[in-house]
């Protein structure tokens, strides 16, 4: 067994899964166990590229997976410990979303559509992902819902509506009693559906249409507020207090990803 897997434990994750332990993880803070998946792009040329990031403590980025463009998928970090993908961000009441998540990248520039064989894999590990930890399709994020204007990936090229035709996204449902007003503040509406980043309302809604109304412009409008109206609450602070993990936390204390895989610097 090698220094990086003593560090980690017996691997939880994905099987068929090429193990490549990555040094850039620790425990999960606070008992917490994953209850959000969180999707990304590489923003980088190839995977082998990405998982030489990924891998590299003088960067101090990981995540749990990365998805290959052809379909491969190595697993990165145990799906027990605390991956260093989100950064600074925020999802309804969790605050620390690295040690609430499983981190996913995806083999792609940002600028092509997502390859069909890499769609068909993340398919089936979200479907595991979730299965193992009793997460559901409302708790799948992107990066850019976590910490929008910081973060633009999975980007406006990512197949969301496919993910939820196949129950392993969000679907508002537009037929259910609204849980708020649809003529309330669209920073209020935004605020109950999850996106609580620190940040403009214009990068909060910006990331809420990239997922749910693409080509969405301009202020916020009556279209907007309905759709957000039929979104779940998001998630209260006792994502982040469930589980018992056993093993104290180490590692960088806020390992994050802030774009360090695509091109900015990272900071421990």
């Amino acid at each position: 067994m090698s220094g990086q897997e003593e560090g980690q434990g017996a691997r939880v994750g994905e099987p068929g899964a090429i193990w490549l332990p990555s040094p850039n993880a620790g425990a999960r803070r606070g008992g917490a166990r994953p209850r959000l998946v969180v999707l990304h792009y590489t923003a980088m040329e190839t995977a082998a590229a990405a998982l030489e990031r990924l891998c590299d403590p003088t960067f101090a980025v990981s995540a749990h997976y990365l998805v290959g463009r052809d379909g491969r998928l190595w697993q990165l970090v145990c799906e027990r410990a605390r991956a260093w993908h989100a950064g600074a961000g925020a999802w309804g009441a969790v605050r620390d979303v690295n040690s609430a998540s499983i981190g996913i990248e995806i083999d792609n520039s940002g600028r092509a559509p997502f390859a069909e064989p890499a769609m068909a894999r993340l398919e089936a590990l979200l479907a595991g992902v979730m299965a193992r930890w009793r997460i559901g399709p409302e708790s799948v994020i992107g990066h850019s819902d976590c910490a929008p204007g910081r973060k633009a990936d999975p980007g406006p090229r990512f197949d969301w509506r496919r993910l939820a035709l196949r129950g392993l996204a969000l679907r508002p449902d537009t037929d259910a009693e609204p849980g708020l007003d649809p003529s309330s503040d669209v920073g209020a509406l935004l605020a109950r559906a999850g996106w609580t980043a620190e940040a403009p309302l214009e990068a909060r809604l910006a990331a809420f249409r990239a997922r749910f109304r693409p080509g969405g412009e301009g202020p916020a409008d009556a279209a907007d507020r309905a759709l957000l109206a039929a979104l779940p609450e998001g998630p209260g602070i006792d994502t982040v207090t469930r589980g018992v993990m056993d093993r104290p936390t180490d590692g960088p204390t806020d390992g994050r990803m802030d774009g360090a895989i695509d091109g900015e610097t990272a900071r421990s």
